[in-house]
């Protein structure tokens, strides 16, 4: 493996912000990390690790290794009449890996469909949409410990998911680096229709009685009708977490705002939509420098043209206070702020 210096990262990350890393490794055989990592090439230098960096927003250059993972490969390890066990090499695309499950008809991960990013990096904000998560589906992560090279499985359990959360964006943040991600897909199942436009779509299309790749390509059409593309436009999904709120500041909140919508959650709380709530605090399509709330999606902020990290920090910060003073909710980021 090369490393290479002052690596331009712009077109690695969505958001599209111009930034260097003072180092910078592509990996395509995460079988060689642990000779990398004990080689001595890493060792007085902080590590990123960098997957479709579609969760990551830079402030200013990043000074240290940039170990960007680009390996690939979809193995089936197992199969029955009912389940798929297959292992997926952290570099994979995560929308691919999405169209290959359901492309075979197989259940777990159709509702995932269009999330920008890699396979490797899905784990760690424990990715979820339209009523799933991806939580719901693995069975095991392996990783490579940046301290000493060495390997590692953590069983789901293991993982301690939480809602856009895991064990390693928590106490293992900045010391592994995640390899493969197997998972464990159904070959029969009850398909998840419960998130609004999804029955909608499928009606439209007269698909009464849909299949994995049916639910996939309707919510990739509500997901293009209203997300801006980062292949065009900077930015990073959205950008904030919807916050979860207790039973009894629900029923205040909707006393006083009956249309914001809300998702019961197992344990009682109640989830609600930071994206309503942005809008309805008067800030969708509001701009501060070349950032700006997405005119369609308040929950998106976007690069409008040669922003800084800085700019969009500028902009987030702007709508946490304006969102806290207007609800008494503050928002948290999803993004990775570096």
């Amino acid at each position: 493996m090369q490393i290479e210096s002052s690596r331009p990262l712009q077109l690695l990350n969505t958001f599209g912000i111009a930034v260097n890393a003072s180092h910078y490794v592509a990996v395509h055989d995460a079988a060689r990390l642990p000779s990398l990592l004990t080689s001595g090439a890493s060792e007085l230098q902080r590590i990123l690790v960098l997957g479709g960096g579609s969760n990551v927003l830079f402030t200013e250059d990043f000074n240290g290794l940039v170990l960007h993972m680009v390996n690939k490969g979809i193995d089936v390890l197992s199969e029955d009449d009912d389940v798929m066990i297959v292992r997926v090499a952290a570099g994979e695309v995560w929308d691919d890996f999405v169209t290959w499950s359901t492309d075979r008809s197989l259940y777990g991960i159709e509702n995932l469909v269009a999330i920008p990013g890699s396979v490797g990096a899905a784990p760690v904000q424990n990715i979820g949409a339209y009523g799933m998560e991806l939580s719901d589906t693995l069975q095991e992560v392996e990783v490579v410990m940046l301290e000493d090279g060495s390997r590692h499985n953590f069983s789901n359990s293991m993982c301690q998911f939480g809602y856009r959360t895991s064990l390693f964006k928590n106490e293992l943040k900045g010391q592994v680096v995640i390899t493969s991600v197997t998972f464990r897909l159904r070959k029969r199942g009850t398909l998840n229709l419960s998130y609004k436009g999804v029955e909608e779509v499928l009606h439209q299309r007269h698909l009464h009685h849909p299949n994995p790749a049916d639910v996939a390509d309707a919510i990739r059409h509500i997901r293009d009708t209203k997300l801006p593309d980062p292949k065009r436009t900077g930015n990073a999904g959205s950008f904030f977490k919807n916050p979860v709120v207790s039973a009894e500041d629900h029923r205040q909140l909707m006393a006083l705002h009956p249309g914001l919508p809300s998702y019961p959650q197992s344990d009682g709380t109640v989830k609600v939509a930071a994206g309503w709530l942005i809008e309805h605090a008067g800030l969708k399509g509001f701009r501060m420098g070349n950032a700006s709330v997405h005119d369609r999606q308040a929950l998106v902020l976007v690069n409008t043209g040669n922003a800084t990290g800085t700019e969009v920090v500028t902009l987030a910060n702007h709508i946490i206070k304006t969102v806290w003073i207007t609800y008494g909710i503050r928002l948290e980021p999803e993004v990775n702020i570096l």
